[in-house]
């Protein structure tokens, strides 16, 4: 045999010098014959002879065993080619699988045929080609499959790859752009400002979005540009910088945006339009309800008018039904009585009738007459008509008027300061001093003194009727100046309830204002206060 186990020199050349695997098979045996040391540790075996002597492992330590026609054309073609290379999957004594490469010689000796096997540990190696391989995998699912455009370029702005995308997004076929000018794909109005930004990015590299607040636009090779967002990053490889662009087409969202926005004025200006609508509903629905509410007001105050009214009316007819039968009976009565004294002897007593006819009859005319002035005041018919007035001497006249409705013992008298004349409607005086007189002797008793008291000041005459009659109670008070409104005490004597309304109806007209104080059986003050005009030097 060629090769002996007691050639020191040729073991220590051929086996233990050696780091990797070397054995060499007898093609006849089929079978290992020699191993070198390192060969038996990378396989795990405790000595040679223990690999030697096992009848599996001494034939093959592949991890997947050649067939007998396998094995023939193997060493056929070592045989022709004189020598063989492969990587195959290898196993170990423990089971454990490993990839090694392994270089297979032939050679002869002594008429019989032999094979070298040096076999190389290539499972780091095998590793990291798997891990390589799998890494350009990764980078084709993330960079030529992304669904972003993605573009490199160097410290110089020149584009050294771009993915598929982004070849497509801009225009540019196969790999058209690479080695040029990544400024060639922004619009030429910016060109030379980017490149400015693009020099400043490289002095100061930092991860970051463009355009904050911005619009970006990109050129495509045909010129038109498009809208995108942008996003840099970058890598040192060999101590040199290396700039990564992320690019997004966003016409759409641009468009999507545009056609909110237009959405959003057109809901903006529906929402005005509804808003004015509702402004102009609430405001025609106030202007409603403002109607709504008056025509209730003047509701009230026309129902209210109209039970005053029913009132007045049911007080019309029970004061005239009573004021009218009391003077008509006594002028019915005297007349009946005239036809009892025919004799001209009976003169007398016919003269007591016919008295007290004319005096029914006046008071008929005087009850006529105030009628007739609530309605010319109400109908506003009545004005005044100031003129040149001698106050003292109207008093004394109307004064003198009533003498014939004084009781027994009672007087009027008068305590006046005022100028001889005075300027002031003598008409409307006479009709208020006329019923206020009236009132004093009628609600007094016999015996009493009624007083009128006059004093001018300041263009302004107050004049005051004063009594000593029955008075009026508070609650009636409020309401003396009312139509047809009667004081509970004194409804039992005769009376319209229109005087001092007429009254008070007259001083309105004057420009003055009229008060009264009284009390319970002991009497009544009534003031008039009326502005006037002294021009007695006219």
């Amino acid at each position: 045999m060629f090769i002996k186990k007691d050639d020191e020199t040729l073991t220590e050349l051929l086996f233990e010098q050696s780091d990797d695997f070397i054995g060499i098979y007898e093609v006849a045996t089929e079978r290992f014959v020699r191993v070198n040391q390192a060969g038996i540790r990378l396989l795990g075996f405790p000595s040679e002879n223990t690999f030697l002597n096992d009848p599996l492992w001494s034939r093959s330590f592949r991890a997947t065993k050649l067939t007998d026609e396998q094995r023939v054309d193997l060493i056929r073609r070592v045989v022709e080619h004189g020598q063989h290379d492969e990587v195959t999957e290898l196993k170990r004594l423990d089971g454990e699988s490993f990839w090694g490469k392994l270089r297979i010689n032939a050679f002869r000796e002594q008429g019989q045929l032999f094979v070298v096997v040096r076999m190389l540990d290539r499972e780091r190696l095998h590793r990291a080609e798997l891990e390589l391989k799998e890494s350009v995998q990764r980078y084709e699912a993330v960079f030529t499959n992304a669904t972003i455009g993605i573009i490199v370029s160097n410290h110089k702005g020149e584009i050294i790859s771009l993915n598929q995308l982004a070849r497509q997004l801009f225009g540019y076929p196969d790999d058209t752009l690479i080695g040029k000018s990544i400024d060639l794909l922004v619009p030429m109005n910016v060109e030379k400002g980017h490149a400015r930004l693009r020099e400043s990015f490289v002095e100061n590299p930092q991860v970051r979005s463009m355009g904050h607040n911005r619009d970006l636009k990109a050129r495509r090779q045909d010129g038109s540009v498009f809208p995108v967002e942008v996003s840099l990053s970058y890598f040192r490889l060999h101590g040199e910088l290396y700039v990564v662009a992320y690019i997004i087409d966003i016409t759409f969202k641009k468009e999507a945006e545009q056609q909110l926005l237009s959405h959003r004025d057109h809901i903006e200006r529906l929402n005005a339009d509804l808003e004015q609508k509702v402004a102009d509903r609430t405001h025609a629905l106030m202007n409603t309800l403002d109607q709504l509410e008056q025509s209730k007001d003047e509701l009230a105050r026309a129902l209210a008018a109209e039970r005053e009214l029913g009132e007045l009316k049911s007080r019309f007819v029970s004061m005239a039904s009573h004021e009218f039968r009391t003077p008509l009976t006594a002028v019915l009565t005297s007349a009946t009585l005239i036809e009892k004294y025919p004799n001209s002897d009976q003169q007398d007593k016919r003269q007591k009738h016919l008295s007290r006819i004319r005096s029914s009859v006046n008071h008929l005319n005087d009850i006529l007459e105030e009628f007739l002035s609530v309605g010319r005041l109400e109908e506003g018919k009545i004005d005044p008509h100031p003129t040149d007035v001698d106050l003292a001497k109207l008093i004394d006249e109307t004064i003198g008027d009533l003498q014939g409705l004084l009781k027994p013992e009672q007087t009027i008298q008068t305590v006046l300061t005022c100028p001889d004349h005075i300027w002031l409607d003598p008409s409307l005086l006479r009709k208020i001093l006329v019923n206020l007189l009236s009132n004093a002797v009628k609600y007094s008793g016999p015996g009493s003194v009624v007083t009128v008291r006059g004093l001018c000041a300041n263009e302004q005459l107050q004049l005051a009727v004063e009594d000593q009659g029955m008075g009026i109670a508070p609650d009636d008070q409020e309401h003396l100046f009312e139509r047809f409104f009667r004081a509970k005490n004194v409804a039992n004597i005769a009376g319209t309830g229109l005087g001092l309304h007429i009254v008070g109806r007259y001083v309105d007209l004057m420009g003055g204002h009229v008060s009264l104080q009284s009390e319970l059986n002991k009497g009544t003050i009534v003031t008039l206060t009326l502005p006037y005009e002294n021009n007695s030097a006219d």
